[in-house]
């Protein structure tokens, strides 16, 4: 029996049961529907993408796995330097692993031992209020979102110092902890899981100015907000961090995988004459062949396609659809590249909402006190305004609300 994620068993509604996928929509037996939040925010391509299957089953004929411990081969070489040469600044080199949660280890691990190798003390951790990194313990603990994590006590998060996307805030910090701190982990412009908050980059610009003032690693968790979401290729276009952490869109869904990229600071401080300078890490599927093949494939056509255009045209016509909406049950409607959120103030009246769009020919998933929409690059006009008249649909015209 299967054990689904996010849910009570006991109380869980049978599952829509796919028997294919093309483009933005998923089929079910009797259905056809879009989907509006890309099977978690990574189907960037939309399904069955000749380009992607085919390069992914042409690396199958040749082997599907080998170790990176004393072997490499010539896809991870190649999105490798493709990485190097498409990300900002001095992001140069890639350590890769199986899932966003495990590359966000990596990137909490990596800036806590590269502060163990300098000799220095620096045991806190800076992160927001609202963050979500994953799911693994030390993700959790950098985490800040009680319906995912409330199995930790205050104890466990002791040295994890969580802060408002507030400037005040962010200088008072570094003012009392700045020396204490080995790493300040952000998801940069959009906050997720969390409640898909959204922040001002000047707030990433004032944090980089500190972390370089104190000494501290700056983080980028863009597992999410990676590859366009937040209307930029990357939020570390606009301010470069120390380390970026990619996922989901990376392989546009296709397959997981993830990575932890280290500018020249952090790789140096690991390079070295001692062993125990080394990183000790190492998950098995990391650079797995067909991984690095559709990631590959993934950013060829990202490029070639003009998706930041597309991005960008879909924010335009959003903005277009829910301008001037409003309802009593809605606290704030907020967009920002591919993503629409509607934030109620009571979380019971999403109740019913998933089933309601189903009927209607869209896949949605309501979490928390928010309906949202994370929109595949692909879609057609007449897609986006059926997934924004779906959700205001949703509040005009059910009775008793």
């Amino acid at each position: 029996m299967i054990w689904y994620p996010y849910v009570q068993m006991k109380k869980m509604k049978t599952p829509y049961k796919i028997i294919d996928a093309e483009g933005v929509y998923l089929y079910t037996q009797d259905n056809k529907m879009i989907d509006s939040v890309s099977s978690w925010w990574c189907m960037i391509h939309g399904y069955k993408n000749k380009e992607i299957n085919e390069a992914m089953k042409s690396q199958i004929d040749r082997f599907s796995h080998v170790m990176l411990g004393g072997l490499t081969h010539e896809p991870v070489l190649k999105l490798s330097e493709k990485l190097k040469d498409f990300l900002p600044g001095d992001l140069d080199y890639c350590f890769f692993s199986d899932s966003g949660s495990v590359a966000v280890e990596v990137a909490l691990k990596m800036a806590l031992q590269f502060n163990i190798n300098r000799g220095s003390g620096r045991k806190k951790l800076l992160s927001l209020t609202s963050s979500y990194h994953g799911d693994t313990f030390m993700c959790m603990k950098a985490g800040d979102d009680e319906d995912y994590h409330f199995i930790l006590t205050e104890d466990d998060k002791k040295d994890v110092i969580h802060i408002p996307t507030e400037i005040d805030a962010l200088e008072k910090a570094f003012q009392k902890h700045g020396k204490e701190f080995y790493a300040f982990i952000v998801e940069p412009l959009l906050q997720g899981a969390g409640g898909m908050k959204m922040y001002s980059i000047d707030f990433l610009k004032r944090a980089r100015e500190l972390c370089d003032e104190y000494d501290v690693i700056f983080i980028f968790d863009e597992v999410a907000t990676g590859f366009g979401r937040t209307g930029n290729r990357f939020a570390a276009d606009l301010v470069l961090p120390d380390i970026l952490v990619l996922g989901k869109a990376l392989t546009a869904g296709y397959i997981g995988h993830a990575v932890t990229v280290a500018n020249h600071k952090v790789y140096n401080g690991f390079y070295s004459d001692k062993d125990t300078d080394a990183l000790m890490h190492g998950p098995t599927f990391m650079g797995n062949p067909v991984a690095c093949s559709a990631a590959l494939k993934s950013i060829e056509i990202f490029e070639r396609e003009n998706y930041m255009g597309k991005i960008k045209h879909i924010e335009d016509v959003v903005r277009n659809l829910v301008s001037g909406f409003t309802h009593p049950l809605i606290r704030e409607i907020r967009f920002m590249g591919g993503c629409l959120c509607f934030q109620v103030y009571d979380p019971s009246c999403l109740i019913g909402f998933q089933e309601y769009a189903y009927q209607r020919g869209v896949f949605s998933r309501p979490f928390l006190d928010i309906m949202y929409a994370m929109f595949p690059y692909i879609i057609q006009d007449d897609e986006i305004r059926q997934v924004v008249d779906v959700m205001k649909d949703w509040f005009t015209e059910q009775k008793g609300i």
